[in-house]
């Protein structure tokens, strides 16, 4: 077995995905647009854990978080969106796909772009909250330290081929542990698995003119998780994250690189019940309450 599929091949992808079926779903007018989501844990919870992948990510990225917290009793949403090409067209689809699916709210997990967009979701609705708290993991508050604000709106143009070597000049070319190599080589084979659209679109919204407006968002409970090795985003980056979020839970990794919730994800899954345990008890608890049985 080649090191370049370790975590294709790994018991606990194979059993994610003979386990959890991944779910096609339509919300939009345009019947090409679709979601594609792993749904598991207690379909009785409206308020679940909701998982957002990088620009180069799809939503089995997230396997190792589905399969812990469902373990433990989480209801978990691994989402990949399908290709908007606007953030508010991007918010838009997520509050129909909430209603699809009859969320309430949900707690969002999002790694970089998903990061980004989590905020702006939380931002866009907060005048009628559907955000019931955050999770950002290596993100972002302003596209603008990608440097392609002029060019990104012709992304849709360029070959796929093009579009892959940019998101892979992003990848850590030094020596790493095992665990951040197989995790790297994962990403690599997802990012090869996506449609030039799909990529295009992902990489418009990570690098469109967009900044965060930190105060309609800074009322949510916040952790944010990152890592103090090499990964992709610049210290500058990672301090404008802090000052925007001053009252924010800060969960520090030593390492784990771009990609902590599959090179770290023991490290991040801990880091993910320690936030929603905080909501154990009332209505916005993303696991099933406790009968009196139970409770006694």
């Amino acid at each position: 077995m080649g090191s370049s599929n370790e975590l294709l091949h790994c018991q606990e992808y194979v059993s994610f995905r003979s386990s959890i079926p991944l779910r096609r779903i339509y919300v939009d007018s345009d019947s090409s647009k679709e979601w594609k989501i792993y749904d598991s844990g207690p379909k009785s919870v409206k308020t679940p854990l909701f998982c957002l992948p990088p620009a180069s990510g799809t939503a089995d990225v997230f396997f190792r978080q589905v399969l812990a917290l469902h373990a433990k009793g989480f209801r978990v949403l691994a989402a990949e969106p399908p290709a908007y090409w606007t953030v508010k067209e991007f918010c838009e689809g997520l509050k129909k796909l909430m209603d699809h699916l009859g969320l309430l709210k949900i707690h969002i997990f999002g790694a970089s772009l998903g990061g980004f967009l989590a905020q702006k979701f939380a931002e866009y609705t907060a005048n009628c909250s559907r955000v019931a708290s955050l999770i950002l993991c290596n993100s972002f508050t302003d596209t603008s330290i990608f440097n392609f604000t002029d060019t990104a709106s012709y992304f849709w143009m360029l070959p796929s081929l093009v579009l892959k070597r940019m998101v892979m000049g992003n990848f850590s070319t030094q020596i790493v542990d095992s665990k951040i190599a197989d995790s790297i080589d994962f990403m690599v084979d997802r990012l090869e698995s996506m449609s030039q659209q799909d990529l295009a679109s992902r990489l418009t919204l990570n690098c469109l003119e967009c900044s965060v407006n930190a105060q309609k968002v800074s009322g949510l409970k916040i952790t944010l998780i990152d890592v103090f090795d090499e990964y992709a985003l610049s210290n500058q980056v990672r301090d404008l994250l802090y000052k925007s979020y001053p009252n924010a839970k800060l969960a520090h990794l030593k390492s784990g690189g771009n990609f902590p919730y599959l090179s770290r994800s023991d490290e991040v899954n801990l880091h993910l019940q320690i936030h929603l345990r905080d909501f154990e008890n009332t209505n916005l608890q993303a696991t099933e309450p406790l009968t009196d049985v139970e409770k006694s």
